[in-house]
């Protein structure tokens, strides 16, 4: 595969997700994929190995929460400017290193009980240049914020989610859950203080699969 290719295929994607990026944004985009694979032939941070699919099942479809979360962020005080967000269960630095590339005005934390885990946001944030990306090596019940947002991607039941993080949620802060097929089991099973307020449809570029975002907040 050409250099040219995977920027090609970046932008295509960017395109199908209407989501416009700087150069130097696509570039740490890039980086933050091939430091991904690199990683990836001696931790187990992904199961993918495929440069393809991790493009698409991991980078994309990360991209594809970007345009709602700046959406959320433009409608707090300041646009969001200096909000603080909590990745939980951040594997591989998805969504959480996508989020802080895409919004630089926004503070990302991700939180991992896996040290090596954590070790390669970490690495990532210093390779990547990005002063707005931590990683937190714990768990995340022992976090008590305050997040403006807390999110996840494929990390547990949506009642176990609000559970473990609630704590760690600001005042007015929300919860932005990444799924796949819309969860109704889990949406019934969640507790009565905790209320779904929005379920947002996806739409990933080279993906032939459902996902959605399920928007949540304290009662």
């Amino acid at each position: 595969m050409s250099q040219a290719a995977p920027i090609e295929a970046l932008q295509q994607g960017l395109t199908g997700l209407g989501l416009t990026l700087s150069e130097a944004q696509q570039q740490q985009l890039l980086d933050f994929l091939a430091l991904l694979q690199k990683w990836n032939q001696v931790y187990n941070l992904t199961a993918l190995r495929n440069p393809q699919e991790m493009l698409t099942h991991h980078l994309f479809d990360s991209l594809a929460a970007v345009t709602p979360l700046q959406r959320y962020l433009a409608s707090l005080p300041g646009a969001g400017q200096g909000a603080r967000l909590l990745d939980v269960g951040a594997g591989g630095g998805l969504p959480g290193v996508v989020f802080a590339i895409c919004c630089p005005g926004l503070q990302v934390d991700c939180v991992d009980t896996v040290a090596k885990k954590a070790a390669f946001i970490q690495q990532a944030a210093a390779t990547l240049g990005l002063k707005n990306l931590r990683a937190i090596h714990a768990r995340v019940e022992s976090l008590s914020g305050p997040y403006a947002l807390v999110s996840c991607r494929a990390f547990a039941a949506l009642a176990d989610f609000t559970r473990w993080s609630r704590a760690a949620l600001g005042p007015q802060g929300i919860w932005l859950a990444m799924k796949g097929k819309l969860p109704q089991d889990e949406i019934a099973a969640l507790p009565p203080e905790v209320q779904v307020f929005h379920v947002e449809p996806l739409q990933v570029p080279g993906l032939d699969a459902e996902r959605c975002i399920i928007w949540l907040r304290p009662q």
